[in-house]
């Protein structure tokens, strides 16, 4: 499927959730909503669409959800709002059909980002390539720390290093004699108000998250809390001291893993750690709703760490013909 008009994501949605749910290993960024919405967003200028179906003798093995902008074929989106990339392959022989499907395509550079370490693509595609002659490089693009979630929240603290364990409980008793403490989450009705505070939070908590919430990435984090919220997947929490809003995340539930997607709190609520304590109540929350895992995503600020986050990789595999 080519080309701009319409809503192409649409189109191929049933298809797609069909191929989702027989991956291994999933995530919300690789959703055709995720994806469509921020097509519709910023999918401008020269840049062509290239949802390409992937088979093999009237076998369908998968989905290329592709971007060509001049002579470079990419994923869909980029790494600002995407905390994963990959291919929607879901049968053996993906790789070599997808070499072959996109070999008459215009493309001189294939930039594919933000691949997780454990993804077959790391295994497969780069020496597929080099065996064609064609120049590869592999880079480490980042990190998403995360964490295997036990049945209970006993056991999570138990598996933190002795000193992260001590500092938490410290702290959140620190926090709970400072006032009356609560969670709470959004619903239909204060979706849209709650979003607005989440903002206000969010900017003030970091002058780099001010400066990242631009009107059109605004309006990108609007569509996707709407649709997320409809389709069951978020989770936009606030911590209230003595009934004021001092912190706030946003996750979302998919496929039995949270991933904690931006945060925000109050700079005045700052030496009670409001931002660490709901992080992990946050955790608390997940584990109490029956997740496996606890995805922080992208990059690796020290906070992760003390909530007991393991690195996973995340690679770029540039590939040049």
């Amino acid at each position: 499927m080519i080309g701009k008009q319409g809503d192409p994501f649409a189109a191929i949605s049933p298809l797609w959730h069909e191929l989702l749910e027989r991956r291994s290993w999933s995530s919300i960024f690789l959703t055709p909503e995720w994806q469509g919405i921020w097509w519709r967003r910023f999918g401008t200028g020269n840049n062509d669409l290239r949802l390409l179906t992937i088979d093999r003798e009237g076998a369908l093995l998968g989905l290329a959800p592709m971007v060509l902008d001049g002579d470079t074929i990419s994923f869909v989106g980029d790494t600002d709002l995407f905390d994963y990339h990959d291919f929607i392959d879901v049968a053996p022989g993906f790789h070599a059909a997808f070499i072959e499907r996109v070999a008459d395509e215009p493309w001189k550079t294939m930039d594919l980002r933000s691949l997780p370490a454990f993804s077959p693509v790391m295994r497969e595609l780069p020496d597929a390539y080099r065996a064609l002659g064609y120049k590869v490089t592999i880079e480490d693009e980042d990190v998403v720390p995360g964490v295997d979630l036990p049945a209970t929240w006993d056991e999570f603290l138990g598996v933190l290093r002795k000193k992260d364990r001590h500092e938490l409980r410290r702290k959140m008793r620190r926090l709970e004699a400072a006032g009356q403490i609560q969670l709470v989450e959004t619903t239909k009705g204060t979706l849209l108000s709650d979003f607005q505070i989440f903002l206000e939070l969010m900017a003030e908590s970091r002058d780099e998250k001010r400066d990242f919430m631009l009107p059109e990435r605004e309006e990108f984090f609007r569509e996707i809390i709407e649709w997320s919220f409809e389709a069951g997947f978020l989770r936009l929490l606030f911590l209230e001291l003595e009934g004021e809003r001092v912190a706030t995340t946003i996750s979302f539930d998919y496929a039995g893993r949270r991933l904690l997607y931006n945060s925000g709190y109050r700079l005045e609520y700052a030496p009670l750690a409001v931002g660490l304590m709901l992080n992990a109540l946050c955790i608390k929350d997940a584990i109490e709703r029956g997740l496996i895992y606890f995805d922080f995503l992208r990059g690796p600020e020290p906070y992760k760490y003390h909530l007991g986050g393991q690195n996973i990789g995340l690679h770029r595999i540039i590939v040049n013909r």
